[in-house]
């Protein structure tokens, strides 16, 4: 099976509040993502994920700085 024969889901969690880089703080993906997220393949919707996915790992890790004092 491609790419192109599975369903991906939005990963829309309701929160739609962009943060100071047009990143949304719920789902992770930029505005220009979001935007284009109906028209998208399956393959295009994946990278859009794990682009998303190192934007969240990367937050996280920010947070985390100097947390160990």
């Amino acid at each position: 099976m491609s790419g192109n024969d599975i369903h991906i889901p939005t990963p829309c969690t309701m929160v739609c509040t962009l943060n100071e880089d047009d990143v949304c703080v719920g789902c992770y993906r930029t505005l220009d993502e979001i935007g284009g997220w109906g028209d998208a393949d399956s393959e295009s919707r994946l990278a859009i994920l794990d682009r998303a996915d190192d934007r969240y790992r990367n937050a996280r890790l920010d947070t985390s700085v100097g947390d160990s004092d």
